[in-house]
């Protein structure tokens, strides 16, 4: 089977995501932000499954544009999360440098797969 990087780094990101939002509902009972997160969060993995799954070129950067998306808010998330005090800074940064990592893989991505107009 072919090795996808992409999709093993959003894999792990996603998973450390779920766990952060299991400690803030449980730890701190931030449920709103946390929330948010979690569904930007996973979002970026089902979308970029989904992509590795697509029909047509056009398919797959439609689902990777979404998932780059997703990472964007994500960040957002984490920020504000980091900024409001319910996040450690240590560790939000290491989220938010893992955040930003993914986008920029995506976006090479896209500029090698969007259709010129």
């Amino acid at each position: 089977m072919k090795k996808n990087p992409l999709a093993d780094k959003s894999y792990d990101f996603v998973l450390k995501i779920v766990r952060l939002y299991k400690d803030l509902a449980s730890k701190k009972k931030e449920y709103v932000l946390s929330k948010q997160l979690l569904r930007s969060g996973t979002s970026i993995g089902a979308n970029i499954a989904e992509a590795n799954g697509a029909i047509s070129k056009a398919d797959f950067s439609s689902k990777i544009f979404i998932a780059y998306k997703e990472s964007l808010e994500t960040k957002y998330w984490l920020s504000l999360l980091k900024d409001s005090e319910y996040l450690q800074e240590e560790k939000a940064n290491i989220l938010i440098r893992d955040a930003d990592e993914l986008p920029k893989i995506m976006f090479s991505i896209l500029k090698t797969t969007r259709i010129s107009k």
